[in-house]
């Protein structure tokens, strides 16, 4: 672990703001990910595509087309890092292969103990920080009403939950 400083970064969706603290000195390849991503203005533009109240808010990997944007190569997973997926707490989503984590994160909206290192399949999900403010905002996120569109099947906002901007607060 390093003795790196948190890094606070603002989402800003079309239903109000999340601010959170990034833990850099814990997570600091998947900290830098996602602050690369956020300067490049990746996250611009694209929604929460998954929203299952009681579990999480999905987003940073389409837009309101259900097109995926284009990824940098994944990065290596950094889920034994002691951090927990408890309410509130930012992680990265990925796939089957555990370092395969790219744009998409997701915040926990209850206690996820199940997806903690080393979790059900040796190797959990990767925390990276904390909501500081906003956790209202998640709450109305996780309530918006949601069906089965394509691509994804279930589980998407009928609405778009849109990211307008992530800011990297200096």
């Amino acid at each position: 672990m390093s003795n790196a400083s948190p890094v606070r970064v603002q989402i800003d969706t079309n239903l109000g703001s999340i601010s959170l603290e990034l833990d850099a000195a814990r997570a600091p390849l998947t900290v830098a990910n996602f602050v690369q991503y956020a300067e490049d203005g990746h996250y611009e533009g694209l929604v929460f595509h998954r929203v299952i109240r009681g579990f999480m808010i999905q987003g940073g990997g389409y837009d309101e087309r259900n097109s995926q944007r284009k990824t940098r190569a994944p990065i290596a997973i950094e889920s034994s890092n002691g951090l927990k997926n408890a309410r509130g707490t930012i992680a990265m989503a990925r796939t089957n292969n555990p370092n395969s984590a790219t744009s998409q994160f997701f915040i926990n909206h209850s206690d996820n103990d199940f997806l903690d290192y080393p979790g059900q399949d040796g190797y959990g999900y990767t925390v990276f920080g904390a909501v500081t403010s906003g956790l209202d905002v998640v709450d109305k996120i996780a309530e918006t009403p949601t069906g089965a569109l394509p691509p994804f099947g279930r589980d998407v906002p009928l609405t778009p939950v849109v990211i307008n901007k992530v800011s990297v607060l200096k």
